[in-house]
């Protein structure tokens, strides 16, 4: 549909957000259903966050997504969460509402969806690296999937030690253990699932990785290797896990989900996930 006076605006939030892919399925959705709203990218940095939020209200954003490194800093300047992301201590999902601006976290179950198609991971070991919003959502779905343990590694003893303070009182109570970052070549060889959540590899610096060769090749063969991150496709790490023979998964899936459920959100009723789907792999594939 055209974008006229009367189209409502939708987007997604983050530092860096021009890599986000999260305009193309979104705005494939909306034009399959016919509905007059459009959706796009706002780089908001840190310091602009409260600034960014009440702007919105000010023009009439019907809802927005959220990436690094806003997850968190969010909840304060929100009127109501639910409790699924009280539990987490993260938001990735904003709408309006007459008491003001509303979250969610659609992050779990966008995670653990590919993840059920593989296995029963009941028993299981999973290593997070990173420590920030993404890691909580992490943690919060492998204690669903009934992982009996989950080890978080982190570069920064305060964040660490924050992070698990932060599950204190939680209904969820993972089975959660953290780590600096030193201790990883003694806790990759029991992992059944490795998951980077930090933004080592990402777009802007596709060259990185958060595990060199050498690190990978201390993994179990079984383990699988979960990149949160999607473009590039693969990502270093994959690309390495895959050189060392082991399973992969990237991002996409976790982000087809996590938008369909914020998307069903806002607009209040179904909407078509394999299109969603489809329009990236388009766009990844062109």
């Amino acid at each position: 549909m055209p974008i006229t006076g009367t189209t409502q605006l939708l987007g997604v939030i983050g530092d860096p957000i021009a890599h986000s892919l999260s305009p193309v399925m979104h705005n494939a959705a909306l034009k399959e259903l016919g509905v007059d709203y459009v959706y796009v990218a706002f780089p908001v940095a840190a310091e602009g966050l409260a600034a960014a939020i009440a702007g919105f209200a000010a023009i009439g954003v019907r809802g927005f997504s959220i990436t690094i490194p806003h997850k968190q800093a969010i909840l304060p300047l929100l009127a109501t969460v639910t409790a699924e992301a009280r539990a987490v201590g993260a938001v990735n999902t904003v709408w309006r509402t007459e008491q003001g601006w509303a979250g969610t976290n659609t992050d779990v179950a966008g995670f653990i969806a590919p993840l059920k198609t593989l296995k029963s991971w009941t028993g299981s070991t999973a290593l997070v690296l990173g420590n920030g919003g993404a890691a909580r959502a992490i943690v919060a779905g492998c204690a669903q999937l009934g992982f009996e343990s989950v080890q978080v590694v982190g570069r920064r003893a305060e964040a660490l030690e924050a992070f698990q303070q932060g599950w204190v009182g939680s209904p969820l109570q993972p089975p959660l253990t953290v780590h600096p970052w030193e201790v990883l070549p003694s806790l990759l060889p029991t992992a059944d699932l490795i998951v980077n959540a930090t933004p080592l590899g990402m777009h802007t610096a596709a060259g990185q990785t958060p595990l060199a060769a050498e690190y990978l090749a201390l993994a179990q063969s079984q383990a699988v290797v979960y990149d949160l991150i999607y473009t590039p496709r693969p990502t270093r790490l994959l690309a390495l896990a895959d050189q060392q023979g082991l399973m992969t998964l990237d991002g996409l899936e976790m982000l087809v989900q996590q938008g369909a459920a914020a998307l069903a959100i806002w607009l209040d009723g179904p909407v078509p996930v394999a299109t969603m789907r489809q329009a990236l792999v388009d766009w990844l594939e062109r």
